[in-house]
């Protein structure tokens, strides 16, 4: 499936080993499709944290 480039941009981040196991164990408990999902996921969910801890 092509990504729509107008409403999604690639970044490149690297991860220490342990937390990228840490992602992928939260990835298959979640049964998120895939890798993406689950770090996009894990990424609202801070923001979310974090804008609730601003206010």
């Amino acid at each position: 499936m092509a990504v729509d480039k107008n409403k999604n941009k690639q970044v490149l981040v690297t991860f220490p080993l342990e937390q990228l196991e840490e992602i992928e164990d939260y990835w298959h408990e979640k049964r998120y499709n895939n890798r993406n999902e689950a770090i996009r996921a894990l990424i609202e969910e801070g923001l979310k944290k974090a804008k609730k801890e601003d206010k």
